[in-house]
């Protein structure tokens, strides 16, 4: 008998024996892991992962197909809020463990990367409300918040090819001039410039080259200006010329734009013979120029940033600095954080409800099998999705308030006293997983006082200090920014001069990683920096 080890347990397989012994079917008991996800553990891990708006798209889906789902308008608390398993006893016809199957859904789905605890907070982690709270709707006492979304009516804005058109009809009178005017529209790009050559235009046209080139140049000239060139250069041609801004300087100037580029002003003064002070003026003109005339016209709207997550100062009550947000008492939506509320948006939060006096209609009615089993399957459906709305909220609020708790420098002073932070740190505060904690800043924005951020633009990798403290790379960042803007123009700073002003303060860092930061925030190199500022002096 030969016995293998695989995982935990053991097969055995028997050989026969020299003396012809068969070798026969038998039984083997095994022991193997794997893992399982449900789709209800699937589900669930996407809708941690979706930003408002995300779940409130999934909601409305899912209340199109769940005739037991209804949406939940009111505002009161939590403990004040009848449980699915309160609001009245279900019909007979649903076996007591299907209907309650639906509490256990995600942790009897078993784990995918960590036990079920680190997806979402356990209930009992969370305590009661602070009886101090009005019982009325929360976010009225957030009336004076400048987070408040509001909503904006947008009038009709004629695209760029409509207002093409327009001036076209105005311009031309021949109908075959208006034609070609019309076929030119059409070959423009997003930027504003041709995608065929005109050539090709007149040759599918089949009229004259230089009849083509005289509409083509007469529409160079309709607002806004540049439209329907060739290339950089031409379009900024039209522009000067349509401002009156052309010359033969100027001309030369943009025949050699490559120049311009590389900051080389010493060589473009000589060539378009200028002093500095009139080549200034001439790079400020072409900076006025757009060089994509076309761009913004047609793309959707700018959409505004709405926030999954809203902070603000609390009142002016006594208050402890020292609050833990993982103690403190939550309101719906709400943790506190120190001197901040924290509070999911409520204008984008959804919230539904199990529609119990709808299943008591169904009840009442004589159904087969198959639609008792529909009937089961969509409120072990509500039921799991109500748990799992509440359960994705309050581990939203505590991540959130725990970044908060931990970045009360940045709040209180600004970006240069953001704290290294990453995933692990969130982690271990909250006893979640770094997967979990991943899920939950990924897509979310937070409103502070400082602006709408991203909640993972408070995760930033750290830099050693000569005295063992550690800076903020996007604080260095915002450091280097800041003495290149106070340089003065007789003391450029190199790279190297960044290190020692930083070194000076605490912060050891390379040079090669000065250099990089700098890039990254598009500062030119010391060399064209002393060119400019030379000019301008």
């Amino acid at each position: 008998m030969i016995s293998f080890c695989s995982g935990k347990g053991i097969r055995r397989m028997a050989l026969g024996s020299a003396y012809g012994t068969g070798i026969g079917p038998r039984l083997d008991l095994r022991q193997s892991q794997s893992l399982v996800m449900t789709p209800q553990l699937r589900q669930a891990i996407k809708l941690l992962q979706f930003n408002n708006m995300e779940v409130a798209a999934f909601i409305e889906e899912e209340l199109e197909r769940n005739p037991l789902l209804e949406r939940d308008e009111s505002t009161e608390l939590i403990q004040e809020r009848p449980a699915p398993d309160q609001t009245g006893p279900e019909p007979d016809f649903l076996d007591s463990a299907d209907a309650a199957s639906s509490d256990h859904m995600i942790s009897e789905a078993g784990p995918l990367d960590v036990d079920p605890g680190s997806l979402y907070d356990e209930p009992g982690e969370t305590a009661s409300f602070l009886s101090s709270q009005p019982t009325g709707n929360h976010a009225n006492s957030f009336d004076n918040s400048p987070f408040d979304v509001i909503s904006q009516r947008l009038e009709y804005r004629p695209s760029l090819r409509e207002q093409l058109a327009e001036q076209l009809r105005l311009c031309f009178a021949s109908p075959q001039d208006r034609l070609i005017g019309a076929h030119l529209i059409a070959q423009l790009d997003a930027a504003g410039r041709l995608t065929m050559p005109p050539a090709a235009i007149a040759k599918a046209l089949n009229c004259p080259l230089p009849h083509l080139e005289n509409i083509r140049t007469a529409m160079r000239y309709f607002d806004p200006p540049g439209l329907f060139c060739l290339d950089l250069k031409e379009c900024l041609t039209t522009q000067l010329q349509a401002f009156n801004r052309y010359d033969p300087a100027m001309a030369i100037l943009l025949e050699h734009l490559d120049l311009l580029a590389q900051r080389n002003h010493r060589r473009l003064m000589s060539l378009c013979g200028v002093d500095a002070e009139d080549l200034a003026g001439m790079i400020d003109d072409i900076k006025r120029c757009n060089p994509k005339p076309g761009a913004g016209f047609d793309s959707d709207l700018p959409q505004t940033i709405i926030p999954d997550v809203l902070m603000s100062r609390r009142p002016a009550t006594a208050h402890n600095e020292d609050d833990d947000p993982l103690s403190s008492p939550l309101l719906l939506d709400v943790a506190i954080a120190g001197e901040w509320l924290i509070e999911l948006n409520p204008e984008t939060m959804p919230r539904v409800l199990v529609n119990m006096g709808g299943l008591t209609r169904f009840a009442r009615r004589s159904m087969s099998r198959d639609d008792r089993s529909f009937i089961k399957e969509k409120l072990n459906t509500a039921h799991w999705l109500v748990k799992s709305l509440q359960q994705r909220s309050q581990t939203i609020l505590r991540v959130s308030a725990e970044i908060v708790r931990q970045q009360q420098a940045f709040f209180r002073h600004g970006v240069s006293h953001l704290k290294p932070l990453i995933l692990r740190d969130i982690a271990e505060a909250v006893d979640m997983h770094e997967s979990t904690i991943s899920r939950v800043t990924a897509n979310k924005y937070i409103a502070t006082p400082r602006g709408t951020l991203e909640l993972k633009y408070f995760f930033t990798t750290a830099i050693s200090g000569a005295d063992g403290e550690n800076f903020s790379a996007e604080a260095i960042r915002h450091r280097i920014r800041t003495l290149i803007d106070q340089e003065p123009a007789s003391d450029v700073l190199s790279d190297d001069a960044l290190v020692t002003h930083l070194k000076q303060e605490g912060i050891d860092i390379a040079r090669r990683t000065v250099a990089k930061y700098r890039e990254a925030l598009r500062i030119p190199s010391s060399v064209q920096r002393k060119r400019e500022k030379a000019i301008l002096a």
